[in-house]
């Protein structure tokens, strides 16, 4: 849920084309109005998908999976990289793992 918050929050500024942002990202994407867009779309999905997950719901679990999956490649990409915050991602794929193992074994019984 905090992701997806945090999300729209950053899409909303790389679409409003905030200067804290830069443009670093519009080297991947054609400007940063449309890495905005893709961030407050993704951001959304992920709101929902927390929002179904507190419900029980099986939509919230297989999406926090996938972006659990995703998040934990990008965090290894980003491993070694020049800024000097690249350690971070350590600590971010660590959370991942740990995401991704609570919601494989969500409902499960309990083995005594």
């Amino acid at each position: 849920m905090i992701a997806g918050v945090l999300n729209i929050i950053y899409g909303i500024a790389a679409s409003g084309r905030c200067r804290f942002l830069g443009e670093q990202h519009a080297v991947r994407f054609s400007s940063l109005h449309t890495w905005g867009w893709i961030t407050i779309i993704l951001g959304a999905i992920q709101l929902t998908a927390s929002l179904s997950l507190l419900g029980g719901g099986a939509y919230g679990r297989f999406v926090g999976l996938v972006a659990a999956m995703l998040g934990a490649v990008g965090a290894l990409l980003d491993v070694g990289g020049e800024h000097p915050w690249w350690a971070w991602a350590l600590g971010v794929f660590a959370i991942c793992v740990v995401c991704i193992h609570g919601l494989a074994v969500m409902g499960e019984p309990e083995q005594v």
